[in-house]
């Protein structure tokens, strides 16, 4: 069930090089109820002006780029509207988008996207795994923009052949991280770090929207990524609604907010390779530096056919995570077991904090690993790859998960914590476990959990996760 939200208009003049008068955008403003008080979201309203690719020299048998930067371009300096991407299939490189732009995408559209490393170049300010670089442009990219949204009933699709013999993490690859990881901890200029050069094979996100104020993505299809799908970092007040994506490659995370408040995420079906949702905040030093916390996030009415968590929250958290609201969402692929519902991950070098979360009404049938499962030990292959520059420990506190019903589950309820900074308040309720495997619940440095109205039909002892 979606709460009913509140909607209004408010006015911004801005002046079009093409016109004495100013030009009026005007904004929806939503009101959303949450946990927390939760600020008013502003997408925009865009003038009722198309600018339709075909009209700047675009063709179903050619590459549409030059003509959709055009029609880009034309409405930017007419002061906001359209650009339209009509039925049918066009080839292109990389959208960039300027602002007061509505990429709209006709029922019947499909925007292809090359997998030719060229077609992204020059090089970009980005980020990778948390790290500001500059890199090959995700394909659809904007940077410092105002008022912009991605809209239609049509489909953007990319061709995965490169990126997929890329997703491998071959020697060069790894030793191009190395690199980043070493001049991120050594505050070496974002400038100076370009990675897009040899074999570095750093592929680009899908739709990143970098340091953007007022967006909106709504109603399209998304279908496969070279790397996470859609990256909001750095961005203010946004909503991404009714969108299907399907993306199964290496690191196909569906959404990733990063450093970014005010987000509503609602009515999305999510179909991923990883994560349907990954809430970031930076990586040890740049998140330091940067020191943006990811804060107001509601993520409601959503449903998830596969997708290793349905929310996961780090392992890049170093600028903080606070005031995240999940609820009404569910697990529809009966076969699939997705590993937890709410999965916190964290490492020594990341500092940061979490703080004042909330997942309720939330369905699933088989769970392969927990309901809540927290991790303060996290560093996957970087464990003995990098060193640890800083130590610093993330404070993990105000956990909240209720109304939750799963068919089956490992142990429900886990939690590592660091020692040095046990994980606090916590509290599960109202939560109706099938079946669980092994034990009813495993906490290490964890204090203050409290657990009310927690059924479990079947208790089984021993461990029978899936290997």
């Amino acid at each position: 069930m979606i709460p009913s939200f509140v909607r209004a208009l408010s006015l911004v003049l801005i002046l079009s090089p093409l016109h004495a008068e100013p030009v009026t955008i005007r904004h929806e403003e939503i009101s959303v109820k949450a946990a927390f008080p939760m600020p008013v979201i502003k997408v925009p309203v865009f003038p009722k002006k198309d600018f339709v690719v075909t009209e700047y020299g675009a063709k179903e048998s050619g590459d549409c780029s030059s003509s959709i930067e055009q029609a880009i371009a034309a409405c930017h300096e007419a002061g906001g509207g359209r650009v339209v991407i009509p039925e049918g299939k066009w080839l292109t490189g990389k959208v960039h988008f300027r602002s007061n732009v509505n990429l709209h995408l006709e029922k019947g559209a499909t925007l292809l996207f090359s997998d030719d490393p060229a077609d992204y170049l020059p090089a970009v300010q980005s980020s990778w795994e948390g790290f500001e670089c500059f890199n090959y442009s995700p394909l659809i990219y904007a940077f410092d923009c105002e008022n912009v949204a991605i809209t239609g009933g049509g489909k953007i699709e990319a061709e995965m052949g490169t990126w997929k013999e890329w997703s491998g993490r071959p020697p060069a690859h790894m030793e191009a991280l190395k690199k980043l990881y070493t001049m991120a901890s050594t505050n070496v200029p974002v400038i100076e770090r370009q990675m897009a050069v040899g074999e570095n094979h750093l592929r680009p996100q899908f739709i990143q929207f970098n340091r953007c104020r007022n967006v909106l993505i709504e109603d399209i299809t998304i279908r496969n990524s070279p790397f996470w799908t859609i990256h909001l970092l750095l961005c203010d007040s946004v909503v991404v609604r009714g969108l299907d994506i399907h993306a199964h490659g290496h690191n196909n995370d569906g959404i990733d907010p990063e450093m970014t408040r005010n987000l509503l995420v609602e009515n999305c079906r999510f179909d991923q390779g990883d994560d349907a949702i990954a809430i970031k905040s930076g990586s040890n030093q740049d998140g330091w530096r940067l020191g943006v916390p990811t804060e107001n996030i509601v993520i409601r009415g959503c449903t998830v056919i596969e997708g290793h968590q349905l929310v996961a929250i780090g392992s890049e958290l170093s600028a903080g995570i606070r005031n995240v609201h999940v609820r009404d969402c569910r697990f529809v692929n009966e076969k699939y077991q997705p590993m937890n519902l709410l999965f916190i991950k964290t490492n020594h070098r990341r500092g940061g904090f979490v703080e004042n979360i909330h997942m309720e009404n939330i369905e699933a049938g088989r769970v392969r690993q927990s309901v809540l499962g927290i991790e303060t030990d996290v560093l996957y292959q970087w464990k003995n790859l990098v060193p640890t520059y800083e130590e610093r420990i993330t404070k993990i506190s105000g956990i909240h998960v209720s109304n939750i019903k799963v068919a089956e589950t490992g142990i429900p309820f886990r939690i590592e914590g660091d020692k040095r900074e046990p994980v606090t308040d916590v509290t599960l309720d109202g939560i109706s476990i099938g079946r669980a495997r092994g034990k009813k619940n495993d906490y290490v440095n964890a204090k203050d959990v409290k657990e009310t109205n927690v059924r479990i039909g079947e208790l089984v002892a021993g461990d029978k996760k899936k290997k």
